[in-house]
């Protein structure tokens, strides 16, 4: 399978709700916003998309919504794991029915202990034979206390329908063990927004950040940057994005994206439950951070 080209910024998209219910036209106003932007695209269902806490129905609005209000330029990458290699396969299809143009699969993860990296090799190369759309590999061990080992990721790299690594582990070591032998078609992109430019360097041709759904244009100046290797300025605009990417990811997590994204203007509103609402410090603070950037 041919791949597209993954080079650049995607926003990791939140999921609007209203009383916990979905807001597809939420979703659309946002993206809306978002096409204004040089993004590459926008990755649906994701973390940030709070995805382990949808329904698959719920899931394919959100898909749909998506696909319909994104400029045409964009890509859309949806993330599509279930726990079983079997139902991700069978969400990934019906997902790629709609004209998506990746799948995003984190690692399973319930059971830990067994998920070695021949059971992880095993799960990823029976989706890859069998998917209709290329697939990104997702390796986020903040969230699922599984990483996915350097030597399976050059392995993973040469299959035909693996286009590359969504990798939110923040270790630039990891990146650096895997970056030079990997296949040259394999696409390595950041999920982690304070060590953006430092992957970029590395080798990384882009990155999948929830920071790019808070602040796209700053995301975007920071990859156009350091294409025109304009290096001190993309340095010290990185250094500037360090605080409000730690509060947004860290400390507040979907809470504080999405109160962030009501005071830009954006559909944030409230997570669903079990998460909760953001408390008035952790307000202040992103409303603090924000201002600094001179956005408010």
């Amino acid at each position: 399978m041919m791949h597209s080209n993954f080079n650049g910024v995607f926003a990791a998209l939140t999921t609007p709700f209203i009383e916990d219910r979905i807001s597809p036209e939420k979703l659309r106003e946002n993206i809306k916003k978002y096409n204004r932007f040089q993004l590459s695209g926008y990755v649906v269902l994701g973390s940030t998309g709070e995805s382990v806490y949808l329904t698959d129905e719920e899931s394919e609005k959100l898909v749909e919504a998506a696909k319909e209000s994104a400029s045409k330029e964009k890509m859309i990458i949806v993330g599509t794991a279930r726990e079983s290699t079997n139902a991700t396969l069978e969400f990934t299809n019906r997902m790629a029915g709609l004209g998506i143009d990746a799948a995003l699969i984190r690692t399973p993860s319930y059971f830990k202990s067994l998920m070695c990296q021949e059971a992880l090799k095993k799960h990823y190369l029976t989706i890859a034979e069998q998917a209709k759309v290329p697939l990104l590999i997702y390796n986020i061990p903040r969230n699922t206390g599984i990483s996915v080992d350097s030597n399976l990721v050059i392995e993973l790299s040469q299959h035909d329908n693996i286009a590359g690594i969504k990798d939110s582990s923040g270790n630039l070591s990891f990146l650096g063990e895997f970056l030079p032998r990997i296949s040259p078609k394999f696409h390595v992109l950041l999920g982690a927004g304070s060590v953006f430019l430092e992957g970029l360097l590395l080798g990384a041709k882009g990155g999948i950040l929830a920071l790019a759904a808070v602040v796209p244009g700053l995301c975007v100046k920071l990859y156009e940057l350091f294409s025109e290797k304009n290096l001190e300025e993309a340095l010290r605009l990185q250094l500037q994005l360090i605080p409000l990417n730690k509060a947004i990811i860290q400390t507040y997590g979907i809470p504080g994206i999405k109160y962030a994204l009501d005071l830009l203007g954006y559909n944030g509103g409230s997570p669903r439950l079990p998460l909760l609402p953001l408390d008035e410090k952790g307000k202040e603070e992103i409303k603090t951070l924000l201002d600094e950037l001179g956005l408010l």
